[in-house]
């Protein structure tokens, strides 16, 4: 059961951060091809929004899991939304912007939800 429920969670994350990822090409394309500033924070509020909810959504999928593995992962999906959280709350569009991409973050790497994606499936 632990390794299916491993796979149902690691798909439902890739879920969002396909979303995530077009969210921010979105606000990217407002942003540079069309100078649209609060277009632009428009997609970052949904992001941080996605983020957000991550922990709470995710919930589910953890209760079929064995209670060791659960709370191995728990704490980092409710980092990544207790930080969105705080984005919203300080309405930081640099802030949601920089959500999931650490300070030494090269173009075209992994982002940090990116990064636990693998962390699960190695687990599976």
């Amino acid at each position: 059961m632990n390794e299916n429920s491993l796979e149902l969670l690691a798909a439902f994350l890739e879920g969002r951060a396909a979303l995530v990822r077009a969210l921010e090409s979105e606000a990217s394309g407002l942003l540079h091809g069309g100078n649209d500033q609060k277009g632009y924070e428009a997609k970052m509020r949904e992001k941080a929004a996605l983020l957000a909810a991550l922990a709470e959504d995710a919930a589910p999928l953890l209760e079929n899991m064995d209670d060791e593995t659960a709370d191995a992962l728990a704490p980092q999906l409710e980092a990544f939304s207790r930080s969105a959280a705080n984005s919203l709350r300080v309405k930081s569009v640099f802030y949601m912007s920089a959500l999931l991409y650490p300070e030494d973050y090269v173009d075209g790497a992994k982002n940090d939800l990116e990064n636990f994606i693998d962390e699960v499936r190695r687990r599976a």
